[in-house]
């Protein structure tokens, strides 16, 4: 626990605003008045950081890089006061200033290093490792503009540059001493010496330097703080004036264009071949930089003699299949700079590298042009072609009388492309799938030749969540009662909550309970009034579904079950109907079309009810623009249906379900990924589960699908429902703007290709699930039971235990600790 002198941080803040501002508290403006608090309060935070390296070097721990292309951090102000157990302290020294906390934080932007689940998820390892005491770096790349910025136009999403930078981010360093360079391009040149030896060097390439900004990652109450480095990419020459005095003025600035296309955006539309080569390119960027870094870091400390020993202090762990460009660069460092031999190399790299696999979806295993892939990084690509010839004979030895079938199914190099996936496995030790039926899927049906030849890689280690990010600091008010009732051990040991089990069965406590959910509730309303302008009523079942828009997760499931509720209402104004408020929010990639046209139809459906006074404000439809870490915090916390609906064996995990839980929303929802685990710790009692299960539907895929025409001919309330995305009730200017949707959902061109995700195949069971959670919710007394039975039996989902479960079988990292001046600690 950090020791903070109120008096002290007081007068930063007003020096901080005098000597950057030239301003008094009373002049400055919000996003002033947040940077002279951050930096007040990095003061403290630098002092620990300093120390946790001093640890670093002097206990010389085993560490971990977790390379990833995403870090959805959230806002640092808030995680970092609360980890630093200063949040009273902090909030007195504002109030006395005249300043308010709470609006101090929502002038902080969100970090735009991320998007999805991949991302979040990182960003909960790293606050794991930090207040666990592992040594880490998170590895990733400084996006000028992140992925954008969600803004919804006439119910269309539209993508604006997300400027996070703006304003300057008081947190981070920059570390220009640590600068690397990255090479794209150019071609092979080799040489051999006097012992026939070949050497590999590149010539005629392109280069940028990478230079790092360094992040506090602050562990709670411990004093460690970890690293996340984020990556710059900078000219080698800003500004060429023999070229713009030539007259070639874009000459001039070309090395300047590279660079700064390199870190502009995250996952830049790859539709095009442009932006294929963009998007390996900052894969290489960052990783290259991260893998010099370690082998730079590694060799600095006095005790590392000997590199062939890297394995034994560093485990790089690639996040999805975006770092796994990590493999042969490593090798092509040892042997290109260190003169290692293949072998040398090879065993240092398997032993380093560990792969987690995120997806069933084949299409999102990447997979490289090799024209693209050779031109754009020729050294590294002729590593990849040998580190696929060896194991093609590999796979002949082993598999004789079956080669070329295994080869078609397992080469890294196949059909004239890279498969990133495949060289994952083959030079990872350990290949871990994030949820246990995931891991089951992958190693049955999408990894299973790769399973069979290597079974001791294959592990599991189910997804979680920070409890100090998603409830001590989203949510005050439950966090504050469930430490009245438990104590406060469940910040570092979630499995504490345990100890809630007794009161779900207190009426006081319920009652309590559902106060606290119905105030969360009104904070929403009050922030879709202000966002949307549009009236919820806090009384009414906020039933949520809040995550990246795929047609897997089927967003689409949902708004055409409000599309049919509407229709009940409609043709019975004055049915028995317990008031329901649909909540919305996702991001669709750029490119996908169809994810774009489910927002506008969320939107237009939207429209249609909350204007129609006849149907008395029982039913509301909400979706929430920019959906992110910051406003997902409010979400959660206010959210009493939890909508986890995707088809059964596509979504990997989610961890959103597991936010949901910790906040006492129920799960509604199919067996999928990280739901059958919640459903196995809370009880099927406590939570909505319909739908086919992953074995139905492997099963209906491997038999060329279902004809989901037999249910629009024999059903009037789903032909009802879908004959209103085409006939204009919903877009009465455009009649068939919604075509591509109906098109989707009934191919009559080609029914394998139709209701990909089961969407209608599913529908009934999902209205049924519905129906029991309206019922549910009419018996308070049984809802407010079953909600804290959720939170107390969250326990597992606790990212500090998945990441115990890296470190126990995979990293075998220990813990370091950290002492600081006595004058900094309590």
């Amino acid at each position: 626990m950090v020791k903070l002198d109120k008096e002290l941080f007081k007068n930063d803040i007003e020096e901080y605003l005098k000597n950057f501002y030239r301003k008094t508290i009373e002049e400055a403006d919000n996003h002033q008045l947040f940077n002279a608090v951050a930096y007040a309060l990095k003061e403290i935070i630098v002092e620990d950081w300093m120390a946790t390296h001093k640890a670093f070097d002097e206990q010389d721990a085993k560490m971990v890089y977790y390379l990833s292309m995403e870090f959805l951090m959230g806002r640092a102000l808030g995680n970092n006061i609360i980890n630093l157990q200063a949040h009273e302290v902090v909030k007195q020294a504002l109030e006395e200033l005249g300043l308010n906390l709470n609006e101090i934080e929502d002038s902080e932007r969100d970090y735009a290093l991320g998007n999805g689940g991949l991302g979040r998820l990182a960003a909960c390892f790293l606050d794991s490792l930090a207040t666990l005491g592992y040594r880490a770096y998170g590895c990733g790349i400084r996006y000028k503009y992140g992925m954008f910025k969600q803004e919804i136009r006439d119910g269309y999403q539209k993508e604006v540059p997300d400027d996070w930078l703006k304003y300057g981010n008081p947190f981070e360093i920059r570390r220009d001493e640590y600068t690397k360079i990255v090479k794209f391009g150019g071609y092979v040149s080799s040489r051999k010496d006097e012992n026939g030896r070949d050497h590999y060097s590149v010539e005629g390439y392109q280069a940028v330097k990478a230079v790092p900004y360094d992040l506090p990652i602050v562990g709670y109450g411990n004093h460690v703080v970890n690293t996340l480095r984020i990556w710059d990419a900078e000219p080698m020459d800003t500004f060429n004036l023999q070229e713009f005095g030539r007259g070639d003025y874009r000459k001039a600035v070309e090395s300047e264009n590279l660079a700064k296309n390199i870190v502009e955006v995250l996952y830049p539309n790859d539709e095009h071949y442009a932006g294929k080569e963009l998007r390996l390119k900052q894969q290489y960027f960052f990783i290259s930089a991260s893998i010099q870094t370690a082998i730079d870091k590694y060799l600095r400390n006095p005790k590392h003699t000997d590199l062939h020993k890297l394995h034994e202090k560093v485990v790089f762990q690639l996040n999805d299949t975006h770092p796994t460009v990590a493999i042969p660069e490593l090798m092509r460092i040892l042997m290109d700079d260190y003169e290692f031999t293949w072998d040398e190399a090879w065993e240092v790299t398997t032993k380093s590298c560990a792969y987690t696999n995120h997806t069933i979806m084949a299409e999102a295993l990447e997979k490289w042009p090799i024209e693209l892939f050779s031109r754009l990084l020729p050294r590294v690509y002729s590593i990849v072609e040998e580190i696929n010839r060896r194991f093609c004979k590999e796979i002949m030895e082993k598999y004789p009388d079956c080669s070329q079938e295994k080869i078609r199914k397992m080469a890294i190099i196949y059909d004239g492309q890279v498969k990133m996936a495949n060289m994952a496995i083959v030079a990872g030790f350990s290949v871990n799938g994030v949820a246990r039926l995931h891991t089951e899927i992958l190693k049955k049906q999408e990894l299973k030749d790769f399973y069979q030849m290597y079974p001791e890689k294959f592990n599991n280690k189910t997804n979680g969540i920070t409890q100090r990010r998603f409830l001590l600091h989203a949510n005050p008010l439950l966090s504050d009662w469930i430490t009245e009732k438990i104590g406060d051990g469940w910040i570092t040991d979630l499995s504490q909550m345990k100890k809630l089990e007794p009161y779900a069965a207190d009426s006081r406590a319920k009652a309590e309970f559902m106060q606290i959910k119905y105030l969360n509730k009104v904070r929403l309303a009050k922030y879709i009034k202000e966002h949307n302008g549009i009236d919820v009523n806090p009384r009414s079942i906020f039933d949520v579904q809040v995550k990246r828009l795929h047609e897997y997760k089927r967003q689409l499931l949902n708004i055409l079950h409000v599309m049919y509720l509407y229709n009940q209402l409609i043709s019975n104004p004055d049915m028995d109907f317990y008031p329901r408020t649909f909540i919305f929010g996702a991001k669709a990639a750029a490119g996908y079309r169809i994810a774009k046209l489910t927002i506008k139809l969320i939107n237009s459906v939207a429209d249609v009810i909350n204007n129609d006074k006849t149907i008395n404000g029982k039913l509301k439809v909400v979706f929430i623009e920019d959906y992110r870490v910051s406003n997902a915090e409010i979400i959660f916390a206010a959210s009493d249906v939890s909508e986890q609906i995707s088809t059964a064996s596509k979504e990997a995990s989610g961890t959103g379900n597991m936010k949901f839980m910790l906040n006492g929303a129920l799960t509604l929802g199919t067996m999928d990924g990280a739901n059958v685990e919640i459903v196995e710790e809370v009880g099927e009692e406590n939570a909505f589960i319909f739908g086919m299960s992953a074995d139905e539907v492997i099963n209906y895929e491997q038999n060329g699908g279902y004809d989901p025409m037999d249910i629009f001919n024999n059903d009037m309330e789903i032909r009802r429902v879908l004959m209103q995305l085409i006939n204009g009730f919903y877009s009465p200017d455009d009649p068939d703007r919604f075509r591509p949707l109906y098109n989707s959902l009934l191919n009559t061109l080609d029914t394998s290709r139709a209701d990909t995700y089961f969407i209608l195949k599913d529908f009934y069971s999902y209205a049924e699930a519905q129906k029991k959670v309206e019922k549910a919710y009419r018996n308070s007394d049984w809802w407010a039971e079953a909600a804290i039975r959720n939170v107390a039996n969250v326990g597992k989902f606790s990212s500090d235990r998945t990441i115990q479960d890296y470190v126990d079988d995979i990293w075998h990292l220990e813990k370091i600790t950290v002492t600081v001046p006595e004058e900094q600690a309590e």
